[in-house]
């Protein structure tokens, strides 16, 4: 048997989850990153999905309202485990921070620290994770 179904480009669907990664760390929806773009929110699930390709222009304006340089979308792509990153991430090795920053209690516990204005209670806080983190160990 033939699968005629198209198989999206691994290198469409890395990019489209960057940009699901970046919208969500703001906080936007797809809806608002659509009305921003000018398209439907279900053009932009197709784009973070990586069933439809981003065009290098429509990439450029993603980047601008994500307020991200267009190399992030690139960081850590399929095929680049050898090169230099100078994007977001410091190299492949800290793709784990992606990963918990992409799940929903990384973006909860994210947006609520950076709201922590009170250095001392942030170091407590860190403190309290590592303790926590400790006991389990």
């Amino acid at each position: 048997m033939i699968d005629n179904k198209k198989r999206p480009n691994p290198i469409d669907v890395h990019v489209g989850s960057r940009v699901r990664l970046r919208r969500n760390m703001l906080g936007m929806s797809q809806e608002k990153l659509g009305e921003k773009l000018g398209i439907t929110f279900q053009q932009v699930q197709k784009y973070e999905k990586g069933t439809n390709r981003v065009g290098a222009s429509r990439l450029q304006a993603i980047a601008s309202i994500l307020d991200t340089p267009v190399s992030f979308f690139f960081e850590d792509a399929p095929g680049q485990e050898n090169r230099q990153s100078k994007g977001f991430s410091e190299d492949s090795a800290t793709s784990y921070v992606v990963d918990f920053i992409s799940s929903a209690e990384g973006l909860q516990l994210n947006r609520a620290f950076v709201r922590i204005t009170d250095p001392k209670v942030r170091r407590k806080i860190i403190e309290l994770v590592r303790t926590i983190a400790a006991d389990e160990e």
